[in-house]
C-alpha cells in the first residue's frame, strides 16, 4: 500500500467513525514517513475524539510543528485547548486559524464558539455572522449566532438568526430550543409552545428540553399531561436519566434531596469548566475593610432590587467597601440610578468574558463574592463555573442549592435553610437570626386605596388575592382554592394576569370544577404602587405550594394584607413561612393543604380576626425583624465577617447560626 492509498484509508477510518483504525494507520504513516503535518493533524484529531485531550494537544503541536501554515492543525488545537479549559490559549489557536484561513467558515464557528464559552457573546456574534457571510446557507453557524445574540440580550436579532437557521435545517433540534426561549423572552407563547414541543420530539434523549416544556407549560397554567411531566422529571433526577433545569426541580414537588442530586448534576453537565486556572493574587484593602461584591443581572426595576436595594445603602461604610458586578439591562429606571448610587463601585459587565471578569476582581480586591442569581432566568452560567473570590457566597435570588464545589455558603434562616437541611446543599448553611430575606422598607406604601370598582371586584364578599406568578400554581393548589371559593360563598379569587393564555386556561379550570368563571378575577400588571396598593384591598392572600411567594409574600405582609401559606420541605416552600414568622404572623402558617384549606375558610368567616391581623401588622410594620432593615443589614455583616475569620484562620467554610443581636 503506497502512502497516499493509506491516508486515503486513514481517512476513510475517521469519517466513518473508526478513530482507533484511523489512529493506529496514521501512526504506521508517520513511522514510514515522518514529518507530514497533515498525517499528525488527523492522528490528533483521532485522539481527541477518543477523549484523550493531553495526548491530542502535544500531537497537534508537533503537527504545527512539521507544517506551521496548516489551519487545522491550529484550529483543533484550539479546540482541545477549550476542552481543556485553557480559555485564552485556545483563542490564541483559533486566531491563528482564521488568520491562515480567513475564508473558511469553520474557522469562525470554532472561534465563535471559543468566545461563546467564557461569556463573550457579542465577539462570538460577530464570528457567527462572519461564517454566515461566507455561507449564507449552515444551521450550525445561524444555530449559534442565535444563542450569542440572545445571550446578549439582543433578543429581536436571535430571533432571525433562529428562524434562517430552521429554514436551512428544520431538524435542528438546538436551533429549535433556542427559537422556542426567544419566543418566550418575546412574549408569543403559543408559538413557544408549538416550539417547545417540537423540541422535545427533535431530541427526546435532551432532557432539558422538556424541563423548559414543561416551565412554559406552567407559565401557561396549561395542565394537558402535567402528572406526567412531572414525574418524567423526577424519574430523571432519580436515574440520573439526563439534565434537569434546576428552577424546573423547585417548581414541581420534589424532596431536598432531589433538588440537591438536580443541581450537582446540573452543575457538572452544564456549568463545570474541565480545568480552571488558581485564584489570580488580590490586593488587600488599605483601610482594612472586607470588600464584598454582589453580582447579578438584577439591578434595575427587578423584584430583586425592590427587595435589596436598602441593603446596599445600608453597609457600614467603615467595616466593608461595597462593589457591584452587573451583567443585565441598564433600564434607565430610577431604581437603577438609585442602585448606582448604593455602591462604592458599580461595574457593567454585560459584555465582559470571564477571565476579565476574574480580573476585574483581582484588581478590585474582591474578599467575598455574593451572587444574587443562582440558576434563574439571565443568569451568567460561566460566572459560575469557577471560583472568582476567596469567599463565594449564594443569596436571595435562587432557593436553593447551586451544587457548585466552591460556592462557600448559602445564607438562609432557621425556617428555609433548618440544620438538618445541611446534607442537601453542597455549600455550608449561613443561617440568619430572624428571615433570610431582606426588605427595603423604602418600597412604596401608598396612602390611596383603589375602590372595588376600580378593581373590578364585586363590591361584596370576600377577596381572596393570589398575585404569585402563573407557574407556581399547581392543580392541586388550584384545587384547594377552588374548594375554597365553594365553601365561602360570594367569595371571588384575584388572580395576578401574568398572560392571557394563563388567564383562559384557569377560567376553564374553574368552570371544569364547578365554579362560576366570573368568580375569578384578573389584576393586569401595574407599577408598584399602585400593585402594592391592591393588597390593601384584598381580605386574605393565599400562597402558592410547592414554590411559595417570595418578594410577593413580603409586598402582602408591607401593605397589611394576612398571608395562608402551607410550610414545605424544601427551601422554595418554606419562605412564605420564614416572612410569616418574622413579621409577627406565625399563626397563619398550615402545616398540610387540608389545614391551609380549613384556616382560609376559617378566616373568610370572621372579619374581627382579619381586622386583628391586618392591625398587628400595620403596628408592627416598621419594627417587626422582617421589616428592620438595619437589624438585618448587621445580621447579614455579621455573618460575613465569620466566613472571613474562617478563612483568614485557615480553617475550610463552616456551617453557623447566628442568634439575635
Amino acid at each position: 500500500m503506497t502512502l497516499n492509498e493509506a491516508m486515503r484509508l486513514a481517512l476513510e477510518h475517521f469519517r466513518a467513525g473508526r478513530m482507533a483504525e484511523a489512529e493506529a494507520l496514521c501512526r504506521a504513516i508517520l513511522q514510514a514517513a515522518p514529518g507530514m503535518g497533515e498525517v499528525a493533524q488527523l492522528l490528533g484529531v483521532a485522539v481527541m475524539m477518543q477523549n484523550r485531550p493531553q495526548e491530542a494537544e502535544a500531537i497537534l503541536r508537533q503537527s504545527i510543528a512539521m507544517r506551521p501554515d496548516l489551519a487545522d492543525s491550529h484550529g483543533n488545537l484550539g479546540t482541545v485547548l477549550q476542552s481543556l479549559g485553557r480559555m485564552g490559549e485556545a483563542l490564541a489557536a483559533h486566531d491563528r486559524c482564521v488568520q491562515l484561513s480567513p475564508t473558511t467558515p469553520e474557522a469562525y464557528v470554532n472561534r465563535g464558539s471559543a468566545r461563546l464559552t467564557p461569556g463573550d457573546r457579542n465577539g462570538a456574534a460577530t464570528d457567527f455572522a462572519r461564517a454566515l457571510r461566507l455561507r449564507p446557507v449552515d444551521a450550525l453557524a445561524a444555530a449559534n449566532l442565535g444563542v450569542a445574540l440572545r445571550e446578549a440580550h439582543r433578543v429581536a436579532e436571535a430571533d432571525r438568526a433562529l428562524r434562517r437557521a430552521l429554514v436551512a435545517d428544520p431538524g435542528h433540534a438546538e436551533a429549535m430550543l433556542g427559537y422556542a426561549h426567544t419566543l418566550r423572552e418575546l412574549g408569543r407563547l403559543a408559538e413557544a409552545k408549538t416550539a417547545y414541543t417540537r423540541a422535545v420530539t427533535l431530541a427526546p434523549a435532551k432532557t432539558e428540553a422538556l424541563c423548559y416544556h414543561l416551565y412554559l407549560m406552567q407559565t401557561l397554567c396549561d395542565w394537558t399531561d402535567y402528572e406526567r411531566l412531572c414525574a418524567r422529571v423526577t424519574e430523571i433526577i432519580d436515574r440520573d436519566g439526563g439534565v434537569v433545569i434546576p428552577l424546573a426541580a423547585l417548581s414541581i414537588e420534589t424532596s431536598p434531596a432531589q433538588q440537591d442530586r438536580s443541581a450537582r448534576l446540573f452543575f457538572d453537565r452544564m456549568v463545570k469548566r474541565a480545568a480552571a486556572p488558581p485564584l489570580q493574587a488580590r490586593s488587600p484593602s488599605p483601610s482594612g475593610r472586607l470588600r464584598i461584591a454582589y453580582v447579578s443581572a438584577d439591578f434595575h426595576e427587578h423584584a430583586t432590587a425592590y427587595l435589596a436595594a436598602e441593603l446596599f445603602e445600608l453597609h457600614d461604610r467603615d467595616r466593608f467597601e461595597v462593589l457591584a458586578y452587573s451583567y443585565g439591562p441598564d433600564d434607565g429606571s430610577a431604581m437603577r440610578q438609585r442602585l448606582v448610587k448604593a455602591f462604592d463601585r458599580f461595574r457593567d459587565i454585560r459584555s465582559v468574558p470571564l477571565d476579565a471578569v476574574a480580573r476585574c476582581m483581582a484588581d478590585d480586591g474582591v474578599d467575598i463574592m455574593i451572587d444574587l442569581k443562582g440558576y434563574t432566568k439571565q443568569t451568567r452560567l460561566d460566572l459560575l463555573s469557577r471560583r472568582l473570590a476567596p469567599i463565594e457566597v449564594t443569596y436571595l435570588g435562587y432557593p436553593g442549592t447551586i451544587g457548585c464545589p466552591h460556592m462557600d455558603y448559602v445564607i438562609g434562616d432557621r425556617f428555609v435553610t433548618p440544620p438538618e437541611h445541611q446534607p442537601f446543599y453542597a455549600e455550608r448553611l449561613a443561617i440568619l437570626p430572624d428571615a433570610y430575606q431582606i426588605n427595603d422598607r423604602r418600597r412604596p406604601l401608598p396612602d390611596h386605596v383603589p375602590s372595588r370598582s376600580q378593581c373590578g371586584l364585586p363590591e361584596d364578599g370576600v377577596v381572596f388575592a393570589a398575585f404569585n406568578t402563573a407557574y407556581k400554581i399547581t392543580p392541586p393548589m388550584f384545587a384547594v382554592w377552588m374548594r375554597i371559593l365553594k365553601r365561602v360563598p360570594g367569595s371571588v379569587l384575584w388572580l395576578f394576569e401574568a398572560n392571557p393564555l394563563a388567564a383562559a386556561n384557569l377560567t376553564a379550570s374553574a368552570q371544569a370544577q364547578g365554579v362560576d368563571p366570573t368568580r375569578l378575577v384578573f389584576a393586569p400588571p401595574r407599577p408598584l404602587a399602585e400593585h402594592i396598593a391592591r393588597y390593601r384591598v384584598a381580605d386574605l392572600a393565599l400562597d402558592t405550594l410547592p414554590y411559595t411567594g417570595h418578594t410577593t409574600t413580603s409586598d402582602a405582609l408591607w401593605a397589611g394584607c394576612p398571608v395562608v401559606t402551607c410550610l414545605g420541605g424544601t427551601f422554595a416552600s418554606r419562605v412564605a413561612a420564614s416572612l410569616l414568622n418574622a413579621a409577627g404572623l406565625p399563626d397563619t402558617i398550615a402545616r398540610s393543604l387540608a389545614d391551609y384549606e380549613e384556616m382560609a375558610v376559617v378566616l373568610a368567616g370572621d372579619p374581627g380576626r382579619r381586622a386583628a391581623l391586618r392591625k398587628r401588622l400595620e403596628e408592627g410594620r416598621m419594627t417587626v425583624p422582617l421589616f428592620d432593615s438595619h437589624r438585618f443589614t448587621r445580621n447579614l455583616e455579621h455573618a460575613y465577617q465569620v466566613m472571613w475569620s474562617l478563612h483568614k484562620a485557615g480553617k475550610p467554610p463552616q456551617g453557623f447560626m447566628l442568634t439575635a443581636g
